[in-house]
């Protein structure tokens, strides 16, 4: 199966290049906000996040009143990160230096280190590193005043949730809500992936963001020069033989000869075996022999006839602690592409995790949570000399009509469709729109300004704030839609889907917004995804955008043609061609089992559409037709009749 998302960078450098004071490109931009009470940074895997805040905070230590500094972190490993880093060598005032004595992201018991966090509050230390844990177990009794003039930064803030029972969340509300306190709150991804925000809008608001998009970060690489997304469909077990096929699907997508990562399936998913040991066995059973195990490092020694050479391989999924302790620690000290070759996970090396050698991020089984896909497919986007194109493989269960699972199936195919779909979005250039009127000057334009006729712009600033820093996290919201993940596969006439369906979410999501704003956010969404699904072509000095099934010149964009665009079938159109007949009918089946509701709204602007079909065909639409839009049509009528029959009654 092709990639479904393929994105080729310029290797401009600059994401890595360093400023006077030592600070890369989104180090300086989080930097210029150094004085915000709370300030939420969204950059993506390996953008230098950690010494961001090691920059922030020291300047607020000395210069800002704050006294102390507490960094939490969602699990140990990630601790290291924090550790004693130099920055005056580089231009810096001062160095980042804890006291080890306070990164509690060490072996031990949780009690002695809630016991060191509270005793760290009536000393004179300035930093102490620690978990989300110790951090949520701390605060049980404690009085939130003891934090006024601290600053809290939390990494990975997509583990804090809004919901009632995210202690984490709460914990964050009332350091909010009871002290003086600072917060920097830092992400990668800050869609959680499961519908639920991070945080409450009124506590959001309180934030001034810093955004620091993937594309900005992957095209300022020396190294790195492109990236592939795509998904691989197989039936029954992944490492067994494929019917018609010489070998499993796993021996198909699993290249010796690329450093990779792989995610075996959660033990609770339909994907797994529920014997994870196995899994593992399976897997270096495709990349060769076992030759021997390293005592010393856990190293496992595979013999592979594929690489012709002997393979290094890590095993993560071992539950004894020794054994993880020993390989963990060998993989902290990696420092050459020759250290290891293969690592094979299932909850460990995602966030946080650094090999910046691996090429192949290889995945088995869907993943809910749009956020863990973007983590996996950051530990193949760092920058390294021994690799120019990065790689990100799901192997995806097909729907199987003979199971009980199959709308569980086909609705895990549908969201691993919709999280590629998302990830095209956040990994793609990013364009500015502006309104397109005959007698403005242009001649300032740079190339990645697109001006549309008949485009709404946003005229409060929360619509505005939501456009240039929440697009990714609002297509999210949108594309884990359940009527969406429905209506996507062209289920849905994509006028519909655009002036409709989209708007009844952005609704949803942001009710403070007046319909105004809302048309112009929904503008901006539906312009932003269909160009960034199109291609755009230079013939002599003129531009086009080749969208849908339209070739248009770019200076003639209307917003009424971008509507006519579904934004997101392109993903479908390349499944249609990767799977069998028999899944895209249980896939159909199950998108007509589930059909969505019509509103007034929809049937309505369906009506001058159901008149141009009377009229070419001489017949009413049939509502068992194949073709869907026909069906949908057939629906309205039905839809609009009833509509009347009770208006008549009522009245």
């Amino acid at each position: 199966m092709p990639n479904l998302v393929e994105v080729t960078y310029k290797q401009t450098g600059q994401s890595k290049k360093t400023n006077a004071l030592g600070m890369r490109e989104m180090q300086a931009e989080a930097f210029k906000a150094n004085t915000a009470q709370y300030l939420l940074i969204k950059a993506p895997p390996a953008s230098g996040k950690s010494r961001a805040l090691m920059f922030i905070a020291l300047e607020k230590l000395y210069n800002q009143g704050i006294k102390k500094v507490i960094v939490a972190v969602p699990e140990k490993s990630i601790g290291a990160s924090f550790g004693t880093t130099e920055l005056k060598k580089y231009g810096f005032f001062t160095d980042w230096s804890p006291n080890p004595k306070y990164n509690l992201c060490t072996p031990g018991p949780e009690k002695s280190k809630v016991t060191a966090f509270l005793e760290f509050l009536d000393t004179d230390e300035k930093i102490l590193i620690c978990t989300h844990a110790t951090l949520r177990f701390a605060f049980k009794g404690l009085d939130e005043k003891k934090l006024d003039n601290t600053l809290v930064a939390i990494d990975e803030f997509h583990h804090v949730s809004a919901e009632g029972d995210n202690r984490l969340g709460e914990v964050l509300k009332n350091i909010m809500a009871k002290s003086s306190a600072h917060i920097v709150a830092m992400t990668g991804s800050y869609f959680r992936g499961d519908n639920i925000p991070v945080l409450m809008p009124d506590d959001e608001a309180k934030f001034t963001k810093v955004t620091y998009n993937y594309y900005q970060q992957l095209n300022g690489y020396e190294f790195l020069k492109s990236l592939g997304i795509g998904y691989h469909f197989y039936t029954g077990r992944y490492y067994k033989k494929q019917p018609d096929k010489e070998m499993s699907a796993l021996a198909e997508v699993l290249d010796p000869n690329l450093k990779t990562i792989v995610h075996i399936p959660s033990v609770n998913s339909a994907e797994s075996s529920k014997e994870k040991h196995d899994e593992v066995a399976h897997v270096i059973e495709v990349l060769g022999e076992i030759d021997y195990q390293d005592e010393k490092t856990g190293v496992i020694y595979v013999k592979s006839k594929k690489a012709n050479k002997t393979l290094k391989v890590a095993n993560l999924v071992n539950d004894d602690p020794k054994s993880r302790d020993k390989i963990t620690a060998y993989l902290r000290e990696v420092k050459s592409p020759e250290d290891i070759d293969i690592i094979i996970a299932l909850g460990m090396a995602k966030e946080g995790f650094d090999w910046p050698y691996c090429q192949h991020a290889l995945t088995i089984g869907y993943r809910g949570s749009l956020t863990e896909i973007i983590q996996i497919i950051g530990r193949a986007t760092r920058d390294s000399n021994n690799k120019t194109h990065a790689q990100f493989t799901n192997l995806v269960a097909e729907p199987d009509a003979e199971n009980d699972d199959v709308k569980v199936a086909v609705n895990n195919m549908l969201k691993a469709i919709t999280a590629s779909l998302l990830m095209e979005q956040v990994l793609a250039p990013n364009f500015k729109f502006k309104l397109k009127r005959d007698d403005e000057d242009e001649s300032e334009d740079d190339d990645d300004t697109i001006r549309v006729r008949g485009f709404k712009l946003p005229t409060s600033q929360r619509a505005k704030d939501i456009i240039e820093t929440d697009l990714n996290d609002l297509k999210a919201k949108i594309l884990q839609d359940d009527q969406m993940l429905k209506a996507m596969p062209g289920n849905l006439d994509p006028e519909t889907i655009n002036t409709v369906l989209i708007p009844k979410i952005i609704r949803e999501v942001y009710p403070d917004l007046d319909e105004e704003d809302v048309e112009a956010v929904r503008q901006h969404v539906v312009v932003d995804s269909v160009i960034k699904n199109s291609t755009i072509e230079e013939q002599g000095d003129k531009k086009f955008i080749r969208m849908a099934n339209s070739f248009v010149n770019i200076d003639d964009i209307h917003i009424d043609l971008i509507d006519q665009v579904n934004p997101f079938q392109k993903a479908f159109e390349i499944l249609s061609k990767s799977v069998t007949a028999q899944t895209l009918k249980l896939i159909d089946n199950h998108i007509q089992s589930t059909k969505i509701e019509m509103t007034e709204e929809e049937a309505i602007l369906l009506w001058p559409k159901i008149k141009d079909w009377v009229a070419k065909t001489g017949e009413q639409p049939n509502l068992q037709a194949f073709d869907h839009k026909e069906k949908r049509m057939a629906e309205a009528i039905i839809f609009l009749r009833e509509l009347k029959r009770k208006r008549m009654q009522d009245e």
